[in-house]
């Protein structure tokens, strides 16, 4: 009985894990027609980085998943399990998901304020509009490298059971901790990033 109360109160605080009805999915059939050069002119002229490149991957139990995504409106395809070397925090939201909107300029604010201490990756999780979130991240101040996962080839590996979801990732590639809920506020953010990560900006 504990267990579902719990189950139902994170559903209630942030987005269900499929978006609203109304609107379609990825890899469900009903994909809009997309043009790629407009994603790829609307992503450089938000400036969002380019994603980064990896090599070989985390060892152990808590290693990230060994799947490769694409990357956001173009560019290299990313392997998590190749993301080692400095600490990292994984934020998957979608355009469709207002707690994921307040929750976008604070990851964009400790992206630019750790520096090289600590890299933020966002992953577009389950979202028909590629477009509405270049945008939304181009209004939330989002520069970090944004993935796709269209088809929620995450959902199972991070447990995903809404949205925002956010994992902690060690330097050596190693899950450490996850956050179910979004943050509501920067100094909740940055305490999380000192408690799982043991960074300070």
């Amino acid at each position: 009985m504990k267990r579902l109360i719990v189950v139902a109160l994170l559903l209630l605080a942030g987005c269900t894990s499929a978006p609203p009805s109304e609107k379609p999915t990825f890899g469900g059939g009903t994909e809009p027609s997309v043009d790629q050069s407009e994603l790829a002119a609307a992503k450089k002229a938000a400036g969002i980085e380019d994603c980064p490149a990896t090599q070989g991957t985390a060892p152990g139990v808590r290693a990230l998943p060994d799947i490769t995504l694409d990357c956001l409106g173009g560019g290299t395809p990313v392997r998590l399990s190749g993301l080692t070397g400095t600490p990292t925090v994984i934020n998957l939201w979608a355009s469709w998901c207002d707690p994921c909107r307040k929750e976008l300029p604070l990851l964009a604010k400790a992206d630019k304020e750790y520096g090289d201490t600590l890299r933020v990756i966002g992953i577009d999780f389950q979202d028909a509009d590629p477009d509405d979130a270049i945008e939304l991240a181009r209004v939330s101040g989002v520069t970090y490298p944004l993935l796709v996962d269209r088809d929620t080839e995450t959902k199972a590996a991070f447990a995903v059971a809404g949205l925002p979801w956010t994992i902690f990732v060690d330097a050596q590639g190693r899950m450490v901790a996850t956050e179910r809920t979004p943050f509501r506020s920067y100094a909740d953010l940055t305490a999380a990033i000192r408690r799982h990560l043991g960074v300070g900006s």
